[in-house]
């Protein structure tokens, strides 16, 4: 297993829509591994593909308490979402110390395969739910700050960049 550089916003390449995964191989099987290393040591809940420089429709989580629960999403399409929504607070490992309200629904139900292949209906609601919604947009090319009013994601984008620029030096 192997850490992988996580994209920060608002690198263009988190704008990239994600391709389906043609098959659960060896190489998505190792990519998965190493998503699941780097999303525990950034000490995040979900990952996507996409914000490891991976443009495959991938998602891994671990919303658990004892982080010992990994779910894999290989080509994840929502079937059905609640009639419910409300705003969350969201974090995103892409857009480190930012956080901000956005509305999602409260339960879904996704169609996936999991990390060997095989297809799975998986319910989610509360944070799990917003978990799923949040990593599938980023497969969409699409970081949680572009739901934010234009003013804000001016500011957050001025940060990360000064952030980025200082952190070069």
């Amino acid at each position: 297993m192997a850490l992988l550089s996580i994209l920060c916003y608002p690198d263009p390449r988190l704008h990239t829509v994600a391709k389906p995964v043609a098959v659960v191989d060896s190489r998505i099987k190792r990519l998965i591994a190493d998503m699941l290393q780097t999303m525990y040591e950034a000490k995040g809940i979900g990952l996507a593909a996409t914000q490891v420089d991976e443009h495959v429709r991938l998602i891994v989580i671990d919303v658990s308490e004892e982080r010992d629960q990994p779910l894999v999403l290989v080509n994840p399409q929502l079937v059905w979402t609640s009639q419910e929504t409300h705003i969350n607070e969201e974090g995103c490992l892409s857009v480190p110390g930012i956080y901000d309200g956005v509305e999602r629904f409260d339960a879904v139900t996704v169609s996936a395969q999991d990390g060997e292949g095989k297809s799975r209906l998986v319910q989610a609601e509360d944070l799990l739910a917003v978990c799923i919604q949040h990593e599938m947009d980023h497969l969409m090319g699409k970081v949680f700050v572009e739901y934010l009013s234009p003013l804000k994601r001016n500011r957050i984008k001025k940060k990360m960049l000064k952030a980025q620029r200082e952190e070069q030096r």
